[in-house]
């Protein structure tokens, strides 16, 4: 599988990538903790491509590599839609319930901005994550 890193760690912007370039979608009162990204050429429940999260190092916005799997999925419902987050684990430490914080926080930041800024209500839930292996 091929990753291509769109949003860095520690990042307050949440980009997406248009073609060749990256746009800002908004700005997050959190930092990620991860670096945030997509795999090339699949296809996810809401139509664009699977959302992958990397656990490890900070990545340049652009950063492609290659991983054979992955180690888990965080469950997201984003804007009412299935928006699940593969994992991948590069490396270095973490906190397992930092991980579970930063999603609750997160959901709650999205449900905030689709009523003050796309003026609409919609569903944004942390469902928990699935590990692969654990370890």
């Amino acid at each position: 599988m091929r990753i291509l890193i769109e949003t860095p760690k520690y990042s307050f912007s949440k980009y997406h990538r248009e073609g060749p370039v990256f746009i800002k979608e908004f700005m997050s009162p959190i930092p990620t903790i991860f670096n945030y990204g997509f795999i090339e050429g699949s296809l996810a429940a809401d139509g664009m491509e699977k959302d992958v999260v990397v656990i490890g190092p900070r990545m340049e916005q652009g950063t492609v590599f290659e991983v054979s799997g992955t180690d888990g999925v965080i469950k997201f419902i984003d804007d009412s839609v299935e928006d699940d987050k593969e994992i991948i684990l590069s490396g270095g430490l973490y906190s397992k319930p930092l991980f579970y914080f930063y999603f609750h926080l997160y959901a709650a930041f999205k449900i905030a901005y689709y009523l003050l800024v796309k003026r609409k209500i919609s569903r944004c839930r942390f469902g928990g994550i699935v590990w692969y292996k654990e370890g």
